[in-house]
């Protein structure tokens, strides 16, 4: 939960660099609260407010963690924007989301693992 806690803290912070543990946190949490307001707006019959409202609360921290995820992996938050390709930039994200860190000191900062 502290994972999920500390990108809402950086709420619009682009810079720096986010481990893969910060930001796969950070989806997994995403998911299951997603899942569970579906789960209720099921049960009282609405049409998926509480879901939507969510999403755009953490729409800037989502983007902010990918883009900090991508300075890890020594590559411009510029590159954020293929997953607008379909289904190739999407794959193409999730593998650069997936990579481990650049070893030690890069253009965007220290390594968060050491």
């Amino acid at each position: 939960m502290n994972w999920y806690l500390d990108v809402l803290k950086k709420y619009a912070e682009f810079n720096g660099r986010a481990r893969r543990k910060e930001y796969w946190m950070f989806i997994l949490f995403n998911t299951i609260i997603l899942i569970v307001l579906g789960v209720i707006e099921a049960l009282i019959g609405s049409p998926g407010v509480l879901g939507m409202l969510y999403s755009l609360a953490v729409l800037i921290p989502s983007i902010a963690v990918g883009v900090r995820r991508l300075h890890d992996t020594d590559r411009t938050g510029w590159w954020w924007f293929i997953f607008l390709i379909p289904l190739i930039g999407a794959l193409v994200l999730f593998v650069f989301m997936v990579l481990d860190s650049t070893p030690g000191q890069n253009q965007y900062g220290a390594n968060p693992k050491e």
